[in-house]
């Protein structure tokens, strides 16, 4: 199989120009790429290994769809949210029209998509806090970090065979900027019931 464009083989770069708008890329991520719980330990596989074995958690969804935006001109970019007792997720971000939207893969339903209508950043992860939660169901979200550019990694984020955790170790030590304060977070409520139960719909368990 002759390789095509940028160092990808031919059948992967059909899939990727499938992929021709943000909203494709994220409906791709939900029904054809699996949520992978790492049953055999950590992972962090390059987005070609994400589009060969059908599996990614957030962090590794997030490299396969920042690969497919780059594709289409955007510069490839991820935010970390960073969270209080709970795991944190990870973005792949981009610019419409100067406005922020967002791609991502996760276990919980109003964790992924956003549409490009948001000013900032800031705005865009403010989007999430209401639907980010632990499983004592409170609200968890603390922190995001500045958007990084994954182009200072070269290829190695899309095409490595090995795990790439120097891209979440470096995206993690990236200056980080708070969303509530201190007595704000003494006062939130727990998440609703009915919110709690409508964000594991199709979970994998």
């Amino acid at each position: 199989m002759k390789p095509a464009r940028g160092g990808w083989q031919a059948a992967e770069w059909k899939q990727l120009q499938a992929l021709r708008t943000p909203g494709r890329i994220q409906h791709f991520l939900d029904h054809e790429i699996g949520y992978n719980k790492e049953p055999d330990g950590p992972t962090c596989r390059s987005a070609r290994r994400v589009l060969r074995d059908r599996l990614a958690h957030c962090m590794e969804g997030a490299l396969l769809a920042a690969a497919a935006l780059a594709l289409q001109g955007h510069p490839p970019m991820l935010v970390d949210l960073e969270a209080a007792r709970d795991d944190d997720h990870v973005l792949a971000v981009y610019r419409e029209r100067g406005h922020w939207g967002a791609i991502a893969k996760s276990n919980y339903v109003s964790l992924r998509f956003r549409e490009p209508v948001y000013r900032t950043v800031r705005e865009l992860v403010m989007s999430y806090f209401e639907h980010y939660h632990n499983l004592k169901a409170e609200k968890s979200l603390r922190r995001y970090s500045t958007p990084m550019r994954l182009t200072r990694f070269g290829t190695e984020w899309m095409f490595s065979e090995e795990d790439v955790w120097n891209i979440p170790e470096r995206l993690c030590g990236l200056r980080h900027f708070s969303v509530i304060t201190p007595a704000m977070e003494r006062q939130l409520n727990r998440v609703d019931d009915r919110v709690w139960q409508s964000e594991q719909v199709g979970m994998k368990k």
